[in-house]
């Protein structure tokens, strides 16, 4: 028998932060062109889900390599961000650098979350499957129905 504290959310990406919204305000807003002026490996920021990151200390630990972070140094980076598929655990390492929030004209629309992945929003793992899906009915269809010599 199943009880209460057995049972998952009905989403379980429904109860994560993945946008960072959480993240308490630090009171300072910065415009995007005054992200752009920190674009060097010794002053790097980047704006990801409208908050302001000072990410220069984490050149030389980042995973990925500090050339990514210099191909977005002083720019939005929320769509490559989320494209790599960062984890949790890097969201969380990420907000030790926040050192404020984009302003409302600079503000991006929210990045797609899994809520609408799941309402049609479409992603390209999808895109992927059904092709696939297509390409091995065309083999099947070939060897079923080609022609034999």
């Amino acid at each position: 028998m199943s009880t209460e504290a057995d049972a998952k959310p009905e989403s379980f990406a429904k109860d994560l932060d993945v946008t960072m919204e959480g993240q308490e305000s630090s009171g300072k807003v910065y415009r995007l062109d005054e992200v752009a002026s920190h674009n060097s490996e010794q002053d790097l920021w980047m704006a990801i889900h409208n908050k302001v990151y000072d990410v220069t200390k984490f050149t030389d630990e980042h995973p990925g390599g500090i050339e990514v972070l210099i191909d977005y140094a002083g720019m939005e980076a929320t769509y490559a961000f989320e494209d790599v598929g960062h984890s949790l655990d890097a969201r969380d390492l990420l907000a030790q650098y926040y050192v404020g929030d984009l302003h409302e004209d600079d503000r991006t629309e929210k990045a797609a979350t899994a809520e609408t992945e799941e309402s049609g929003g479409g992603s390209s793992s999808g895109m992927i499957m059904l092709g696939l899906a297509a390409a091995v009915m065309a083999v099947g269809a070939f060897f079923m129905f080609g022609e034999r010599t």
